[in-house]
């Protein structure tokens, strides 16, 4: 076992049933005794999307289930663009989003693995403007909000951005002068990579502690700058060479490369206002390879990564993560004794935890009935719409792709009861 994980075995013990449950199904090589999908059940699935497309509240989506390696489900609903001329297709191309953060995750444990990064080095090693960032402390002066600007406790470690605890927000999460920090930086302003990018959030300042709160934000975009500087090139030829190609993911990339990719590009209704304006400002900066939320994929390459995850880190004979590695990153890494809180923003959501990229879920959680779901899934979504869960115990991956914002909230968790539906487990 590398030493970058040896506390991690320690603090394995505290996290309870649900994460050795979530290790427990990983048998490679047999197949598990776990029952398959129902054909009528799914034919449910499909009917809810039809009528999704049909109704006009989605332009188009595609859904896959892949079981046991392959495939048991794969349909295509609606168009690819919203004048309805060009019918969805296996290999249409989405936005991803924040399911571009998992793939970055495992592109840094590659290089932890590798000996070349290690969870608790301080950011600063790497990136040395980190060395003078403050953490905001909302206060009142008199009557009136201040932001008070503090050293912080510790510094911000390759974990916490891993984790999502280093204090680095998006412009729209936490107290309101944390956000307005963030948008009067104009961050996204003129041209600028990854290292201009951390630059400029370097020069914010955190809103919590560091290694004290679950935060969203470019923690992952952060660590995209990391691996650049600890790999010595771009973030794509990083991602490219280890990942893409050998898992022949050919239509995954941060920008269109040539019309037949444009032409299998998903589209935005314009009316979906949040997601259109995101993705003009993502289209507006393609010398910015974001590794929060910049990749572009298709639901069958984004399956070859997921696969890897359902096989513990391996796949076609070829091995992507150490098991130490894997296990610490689907170990839930802020549940007891982590010293991590989590607030109204704690997007795993209810009976997940948190590991290295991934939510992972570790209890079946206060809801009744409770989500449908097993404990030891994986998974995690975007504001685009896309989604995909990894489930050991039925040996499953399950991804939607569409592209929409304003529906996401409620489409996402029916496409998961569904899915859950077909194979009639809950726990």
């Amino acid at each position: 076992m590398p030493s970058s994980f040896a506390p991690l075995s320690r603090r394995t013990v505290l996290q309870g049933i649900g994460a050795a449950l979530a290790m427990a199904p990983l048998k490679l090589g047999a197949v598990p005794a776990v029952p398959g999908p129902d054909a009528d059940k799914l034919a449910r699935l499909t009917a809810f999307f039809d009528r999704e497309v049909t109704s006009g509240k989605l332009p188009g989506a595609v859904a896959l289930i892949q079981q046991h390696g392959k495939p048991v489900y794969l349909r295509c609903f609606g168009w690819r663009t919203a004048a309805r001329r060009h019918p969805m297709t296996p290999d249409t191309i989405f936005a991803l989003h924040s399911m571009t953060k998992p793939i970055t995750s495992v592109a840094a444990m590659m290089l932890i693995d590798d000996g070349r990064l290690a969870l608790h080095d301080p950011l600063a090693k790497y990136i040395p403007a980190f060395a003078r960032v403050k953490v905001g402390i909302e206060t009142v002066e008199g009557r009136k909000p201040a932001l008070a600007l503090v050293a912080p406790d510790r510094p911000v470690t390759i974990e916490d951005l891993l984790r999502h605890t280093s204090g680095i927000t998006y412009e729209y999460i936490g107290g309101e002068l944390i956000k307005a920090a963030y948008r009067q930086a104009d961050l996204f302003a003129g041209r600028f990579d990854n290292a201009e990018f951390a630059e400029r959030i370097a020069g914010l300042p955190l809103a919590r502690q560091p290694g004290t709160l679950w935060r969203y934000g470019h923690s992952t975009d952060v660590l995209g700058r990391v691996i650049e500087v600890v790999a010595g090139e771009p973030l794509f030829s990083f991602l490219e060479q280890r990942l893409f190609a050998p898992l022949g993911m050919t239509s995954t990339s941060f920008v269109l490369r040539a019309e037949a990719e444009r032409a299998r590009m998903a589209a935005v209704y314009p009316n979906d206002t949040v997601l259109a304006d995101a993705e003009r400002r993502r289209r507006a900066h393609p010398e910015w390879q974001s590794g929060g939320g910049g990749l572009l994929s298709t639901a069958t390459d984004y399956a070859r990564f997921a696969q890897i995850l359902l096989e513990g880190g391996q796949l076609d004979g070829r091995r992507y993560l150490s098991p130490a590695a894997f296990k610490a990153m689907t170990t839930d890494q802020i549940g007891p004794g982590s010293g991590v809180e989590r607030d109204y923003f704690y997007f795993p959501g209810d009976g997940f935890g948190y590991g290295y990229g991934l939510a992972v879920r570790v209890e079946p959680g206060e809801a009744r009935p409770p989500a449908p779901g097993s404990i030891g899934e994986l998974k995690w979504d975007s504001g685009s719409g896309t989604y995909f869960g990894v489930d050991p115990k039925l040996d499953m991956i399950y991804i939607l792709m569409q592209q929409t914002e304003t529906e996401r909230g409620r489409v996402v968790p029916m496409f998961k009861k569904l899915v859950y539906d077909a194979f009639a487990v809950s726990d």
